[in-house]
């Protein structure tokens, strides 16, 4: 194998017999790398980057699981599995879902076993690397299919002239101002300018209804979750869109809808469109109501800080918000007039 293709693995044990072990079995078809303990293991972590981790359960001053927790934390998108003696299911599954683990190993093992489930992790690590970058290209490949869609939302509602491209927009400003990656930032900006895309789904009449609606009507409005995740669902490259998507009706408290998700059960986008798209629903034209002034805006949906809205997502959306609307007057000086409402 090439060695700019090897994958890099960082094995952890505090016995030097099972160090060594491990590093004779993997250093055939990987770079690895050795530690005797966790917390030299989470300094190399620092400066280095590695593929897989492989980490004994059982360990003085730090554990396993805690361990490969405190990776997650530094390096969240490398393969994580632990090898334990033990056997307690429940116990297991605890950890897994605690540190975000691949999988574990149980000893005694193998070195053909050990290989094989290495093996598997990497291909899932590489798979996932490839739907990254795929995301990353899709933007690109799809920009002329989504414009497109985007200009038969508009000419179905007069009313949300831009809307989707505006709170892509705002979302966009967001994740700028966060430390994620680029194949996130990218599945978030897809996932803002189709957020809506299941509109082109609910009646006509009820879009441009003037009077308040009807219980029935609002339900019916909600449908568009479900009519867009149905017109996505088959395009299996986007899923890590859909999925956002999917969510970005819920409150942060769990009282939105339509499944009642809570906190950070909820996709990190879909918290992040959730603040765009109300902010620019209240800057926006209806025509039951004209639209707020940014600060009152603002104001209405401090609110729901902690309420509707992630805490903390809120204040980086404080932060931006006023370059972010100068930036946009700038970029659109012909949406200046009433249905912009300055947005």
């Amino acid at each position: 194998m090439d060695n700019e293709k090897r994958y890099k693995v960082l094995i952890v044990d505090d016995e030097i017999d099972n160090l060594q072990l491990l590093y004779r079995t993997l250093r055939r078809d990987y770079d690895v790398t050795k530690a005797q303990n966790p917390l030299e293991a989470l300094e190399i972590l620092k400066n280095d980057t590695f593929q897989c981790i492989l980490s004994d359960h059982k360990m003085p001053d730090m554990d396993g699981v805690e361990f490969l927790k405190r990776s997650s934390e530094i390096c969240p998108d490398t393969i994580r599995l632990l090898v334990t003696a033990y056997s307690d299911v429940e116990i297991l599954m605890n950890a897994i879902n605690y540190a975000k683990i691949y999988r574990y190993i149980k000893k005694p093992y193998s070195p053909e076993e050990l290989l094989h489930i290495v093996q598997l992790a990497l291909e899932y690590y590489q798979l996932k690397e490839d739907n990254r970058r795929l995301i990353i290209d899709l933007k690109d490949l799809f920009s002329g299919t989504i414009n497109a869609i985007m200009d038969a939302l508009d000419s179905k509602d007069s009313y949300t002239l831009g809307r989707s491209r505006r709170v892509a927009f705002y979302t966009t400003k967001i994740i700028a101002a966060m430390d994620i990656s680029k194949s996130e930032k990218a599945a978030i900006e897809l996932a803002a300018l189709l957020h809506d895309i299941g509109m082109i789904g609910v009646q006509e009449e009820i879009l441009h209804k003037v009077e308040k609606l009807t219980p029935e009507e609002r339900e019916e409005i909600r449908k568009h979750v479900f009519y867009s995740v149905k017109i996505l669902e088959d395009i299996k490259q986007l899923d890590r869109v859909t999925e956002i998507i999917k969510y970005h009706h819920e409150f942060y408290n769990g009282e939105g809808y339509p499944f009642g998700k809570k906190g950070d059960e909820i996709p990190l986008g879909a918290r992040i469109i959730a603040i765009a798209d109300a902010y620019d629903s209240l800057v926006s034209f209806r025509p039951y109501r004209d639209g707020l002034t940014p600060e009152d805006a603002l104001n209405r949906l401090k609110e729901q800080k902690g309420k509707q809205f992630d805490p903390n997502l809120f204040e980086i959306f404080e932060s931006i918000v006023d370059d972010a609307n100068k930036e946009w007057d700038k970029l659109n000086p012909y949406l200046n007039g009433e249905n912009s409402q300055q947005a």
